[in-house]
């Protein structure tokens, strides 16, 4: 089921998420349904906040950057070594936690399926290590680099109750003040089901 996308101005997108265990109540439909809704609105990652839940889990799967498959307003090019980079990463984060980032910081142009229609660049360091469970509660402790970092850190930060909004300079936060007012009251036209908190 394509559930709606919580818009910006949303509280639950400010909440730390609260872990959850196997017997959450209907956890393998709730993924299968953010699957659903992430593919419908053309994006390659969703948390579980943007779906109205305060929880700690979220999806990421890149085949859609790497194939070329994202719609015209989410256009990024990569090179043949970034996509080989990103490879075909689809997995399901429960209770993650990011134990290290390294590096130096890199910029890259992100959206979000929250806040449509604007696209910001953010800085981010290059390498994770992340531990986490799966769907099924296997644990898995791993370390991700490049553009494939990038998704789960973004994905991550809905988990924590924040937005890339948040990594930008505060000057550009003002600057795109009036859009998020118009986002959070309806004022955007998009191609997914949304949830406005101020509509």
């Amino acid at each position: 089921m394509i559930l709606p996308v919580v818009a910006y101005g949303d509280p639950v997108l400010r909440k730390l998420g609260a872990e959850i265990d196997k017997d959450y109540p209907e956890l393998k439909k709730l993924i299968a349904d953010m699957y659903e809704t992430m593919y419908a609105s053309s994006g390659v990652g969703i948390a579980a906040p943007q779906v109205g839940k305060a929880i700690r889990l979220f999806i990421v799967d890149t085949k859609p950057f790497v194939n070329g498959e994202r719609d015209e307003d989410e256009e990024d090019e990569f090179t043949p070594e970034e996509r080989e980079q990103l490879g075909n990463l689809q997995k399901t984060f429960i209770n993650a936690s990011i134990i290290k980032e390294e590096g130096e910081e890199w910029v890259f142009n992100e959206g979000c399926l929250s806040i449509p229609k604007i696209r910001e660049d953010v800085k981010r360091k290059p390498k994770i290590h992340i531990q986490y469970y799966d769907e099924d509660f296997n644990f898995f402790d791993e370390t991700y680099e490049g553009i494939a970092a990038r998704v789960i850190q973004h994905e991550y930060d809905h988990i924590q109750g924040k937005l890339f909004t948040d990594r930008i300079s505060p000057l550009r936060r003002r600057l795109l003040q009036g859009k998020l007012n118009d986002i959070s009251k309806g004022k955007v036209k998009v191609t997914y089901k949304m949830r406005f908190p101020n509509k």
